[in-house]
This record gives structure tokens, C-alpha cells and sequence, in this order.
């Protein structure tokens, strides 16, 4: 059983979003609206795609407010009037199998002191264990990957998230199990509360039955695309190597959790800074 997620095709290149390097864009599909999509021909690839659904999935299984994901397949002209030629490359390199977010018109950047009120303790607690479990590097108060929309906080782009799977032949029991140094950084977590109780809600959600489900919601050519995809000899292996992965991670988390409550507790007590000075 796999988490349904929409197939969309493609229709019409809108904008470029040049933010990082992997060129992300706002699609319109045929039949579904805007998408701010993902190329799997940019960066680091199919790999980033494949955290996006990761992250999505989990998100959503705790009750974290993530857009709407799609599928968006490019079709072999798609974008060929493009006169930008970096661009046109990029798309000629995606062709097929893309991911996208609902775009989420009139939406705004977070700010993590004018959106104080925005952001209450359980929210806070819920996203900072999400981000410790999937390894998130990018929530921090220079680049939140926060947007605020209907007065609502929505979580985006987590394609920098399960790190590990750059390098299978690293990833022993140590790494699989090890605290996450960088949730120091988290823009919110001065603002967490009980984190253990977040920790015990977001296990009992994240269950073998939602990881599998959410496995089976990737496509077969993201996790075996020739450029960047997984090493391994066909999907279902990929697919097991990732729940491997993501149960031994679920069974770590009282580790995990503890180290946030401690990095936390070191920033009440260090002097206050501003949010510009934090990384």
C-alpha cells in the first residue's frame, strides 16, 4: 500500500525561483494547477527528490501543515522555448519523473520574530523532532524553510534531509544512531516545550505500516535513475534500505531528543543573541 500522491503533467514553465542551485520553478500542470517543482536533473538530483517525499510523509503522519505534493512528469518538449539556455538544459536533463509543492499563492517568507505568534510550543517541539530524525540541516533563522500563509506556518524544501543516503556504504549503526549536533541551529528551538511528549506522539504516529506506505509512494525512477539514484540492484531493495534506515533512526530517538533538550538548555543559558548572529 503506497500514500497517494498526484501524477501530473507539465504544461507550461512560469518562473525560474533562483534560490540555492538546483533551479526550482513554478510549473503549471495540466489540470492541477501551480506547482513550485523540484528537477531531478539539478544538483544532487534524484536524491533530493527522494528526501522531499521522505520528509513530506512524516510530516504529514505527525501533523506538521506541508503543501500538497504532486508528481509532475516533464514531457519531452516541455520548455523548449525557453530562451534561457541554462534553464532549457536543466529541463532537458528532467525529463520524466519530478517532484512539486503546491504552490501557495500570496504566501511569505518566515520571520522568526515578526511570526512569533504564529508558533506555539507543541508546533515548535513537533518540527524540532522531525528535523533531528530526518538529519534537516536547513531550518535555521538565516534560512528557516518556513512560509507563512493564511496566518498558518507551512513547512518547505527538505530536499538537503536523510543526508546519508549520499554515501550507503558509510551508514553503520554508529551514524544510523548517532544525536544531531545541528539541531542547535533550529530556528525554533527556544521555542519548543515538551519535547519528550512530541518525541512519544511522533513515534506512535511514525509507524512500520506510514514508512512502508510512504516508501512505496516513490517512484521506481527516482530511486534507480542512472545519474544520481541509489546503488542498489533494483527499487525494493532501495525501498527496505531506506526502512532499515528510517526504523533504526525511530528507535535512536530518545537519543536524539535528549541531545535537542540539552542544545536548548545550553542556549537559555548562554547570553542572547539576535537571530541574525545564530546559524
Amino acid at each position: 500500500m503506497s500514500i497517494p500522491i498526484a501524477r501530473l503533467q507539465a504544461a507550461r514553465y512560469v518562473q525560474p525561483l533562483r534560490e540555492g542551485g538546483s533551479l526550482p520553478a513554478i510549473v503549471d500542470t495540466d489540470g492541477g494547477g501551480l506547482f513550485v517543482t523540484k528537477f531531478r536533473g539539478a544538483g544532487q538530483g534524484a536524491k533530493v527528490l527522494v528526501a522531499e517525499i521522505i520528509a513530506h510523509g512524516i510530516a504529514t503522519a505527525i501533523g506538521l501543515p506541508v503543501p500538497e505534493l504532486a508528481i509532475i512528469d516533464l514531457p519531452d518538449r516541455f520548455g523548449q522555448s525557453e530562451p534561457d539556455s541554462e534553464i532549457q538544459e536543466l529541463l532537458k536533463a528532467s525529463r520524466g519523473v519530478n517532484i512539486g509543492l503546491r504552490y501557495l499563492d500570496g504566501a511569505f517568507n518566515f520571520d522568526p520574530v515578526a511570526a512569533h505568534d504564529m508558533v506555539d510550543a507543541p508546533f515548535a517541539s513537533l518540527l524540532v523532532w522531525l528535523d533531528a530524525y530526518i538529519t534537516n540541516p536547513d531550518r535555521t533563522a538565516r534560512n528557516p524553510n518556513l512560509l507563512v500563509w493564511q496566518r498558518k506556518p507551512w513547512l518547505i524544501d527538505h530536499g538537503a534531509s536523510l543526508y546519508m543516503h549520499y554515501d550507503w556504504p558509510s551508514v553503520n549503526a554508529a551514524r544510523v544512531t548517532t544525536t544531531f549536533p545541528l539541531i542547535r541551529q533550529h530556528v525554533l528551538l527556544l521555542r519548543t516545550g515538551d519535547l519528550e511528549a512530541a518525541e512519544r506522539e511522533s513515534v506512535a504516529a511514525v509507524t512500520d505500516d506510514v514508512l512502508q506506505s510512504i516508501l512505496a509512494s516513490i517512484p521506481d525512477e527516482l530511486l534507480m535513475d542512472p545519474v544520481t539514484g541509489d546503488d542498489s540492484p533494483d527499487a525494493a531493495t532501495a525501498r527496505t534500505r531506506y526502512l532499515q534506515y528510517l526504523r533504526a533512526r525511530r528507535a535512536a530517538s530518545p537519543a536524539f531528543t535528549a541531545a535537542a533538550i540539552d542544545a536548548r538548555e545550553a542556549l537559555r543559558a548562554s547570553p542572547s543573541q539576535p537571530f541574525s548572529a545564530r546559524r
